[in-house]
């Protein structure tokens, strides 16, 4: 009995200790992230950080590098992945060249209205378990989705309806994007999203889509035009955190889950953050005499019609059939398309 009593208190003590070692592994994380720190979803993610150092007692360290500064944004997955950084926080969208199915976890475009749509098809509509053989497949672990909601134009000219587009030169990122406002008649160029402000400065460009209408009046995209779309209507990227698998594997098991969990407070966070900060840019930019423009239900009619005409052309590969099909299914069951 006494051995039986000695063995079971080594037992303990070895579970004790093996518990107090995990608890006090520290895991340092290199992150960078598009935006800049004083834009509303640089903030935001800078609340983040705070909040998973702090869910972790210190034991999550991270060490930010704001608009892109150690590659350029569309590098990130890859320097992420290869060791350069640990975790990449700007968005799937970015990474369409390496495999189209990105473009339907980075911005699926006429598809959901809102970011709580979305957000459910990530999370209860099997977004998550179709999305994670992408990532993996590069050595990358999908930690999670933020939403800031449907983008916003900015233009050194009006943009009121479909026939607008018609030779306008516009940023415009990578991808499915590109394709959708060629057959409208636009000119896209794809450019890096920190090199927006000169390029519009410059008359490169008459016009971005960069972010949400918060963001880019945080951009200062709006002291060089004065014409921009609210509600937005074309554009609702999801921003990922997106880490190195085998870092992210390494971390103990408590870390990962308040990362996971981390994100989607972050998400519903930035979800209800934007709904209040582009209703007070929008007021802010009116009385500064830039002018907004709403689109008639039969002008969006015409642009949701080129963006699903254009999904089929990106499900060319097993992982985007497989995120496309996701897609539609649970966009059926919410009434946004026919079967």
């Amino acid at each position: 009995m006494k051995l039986i009593k000695l063995a079971a208190a080594a037992v303990s003590t070895l579970a004790i200790v093996g518990a107090s070692t995990a608890f006090a592994q520290t895991t340092n994380l290199r992150i960078q992230s598009h935006y800049a720190p004083e834009t509303v979803s640089g903030k935001l993610a800078a609340q983040y950080i705070q909040d998973i150092t702090d869910m972790s007692n210190g034991a999550i360290q991270v060490e930010v590098f704001w608009s892109s500064s150690v590659v350029k944004s569309v590098e990130t997955f890859d320097a992420a992945a290869s060791g350069i950084l640990d975790c990449d926080f700007t968005g799937g969208g970015y990474q369409t060249g390496k495999n189209p199915a990105f473009q339907f976890v980075g911005d699926i475009m006429g598809g959901y209205d809102t970011p709580y749509q979305q957000l459910s098809w990530l999370y209860y509509g099997g977004g998550l378990e179709a999305a994670k053989p992408l990532y993996n497949k590069y050595g990358m672990e999908l930690i999670g989705w933020w939403i800031y909601g449907q983008e916003s134009f900015a233009s050194s000219k009006p943009i009121e309806k479909v026939a607008d587009f018609q030779n306008w030169k516009f940023r415009s990122p990578p991808g499915m994007e590109t394709k959708i406002f060629e057959k409208l008649g636009a000119s896209p160029i794809v450019m890096d999203f920190t090199e927006i402000f000169t390029a519009l400065e410059t008359g490169i460009i008459d016009g971005a889509d960069a972010s949400g209408l918060a963001n880019n009046v945080g951009l200062g995209l709006y002291d060089i035009v004065k014409y921009a779309n609210f509600p937005g209507f074309h554009s609702m990227p999801s921003d990922h955190l997106a880490c190195n698998k085998e870092v992210f594997d390494a971390m103990p098991a408590y870390q990962q889950r308040i990362m996971k969990v981390g994100m989607e407070a972050l998400a519903l966070r930035t979800a209800l953050t934007f709904e209040k900060a582009n209703a007070e840019a929008a007021a802010k930019l009116r009385s500064e005499g830039v002018t907004l423009s709403q689109w008639a239900p039969e002008e969006l009619a015409k642009f949701r019609a080129a963006a699903q005409a254009t999904w089929p052309e990106f499900a060319t590969t097993p992982e985007a059939k497989a995120l496309v099909d996701s897609h539609m299914a649970y966009l059926a069951q919410l009434g946004l398309v026919s079967e």
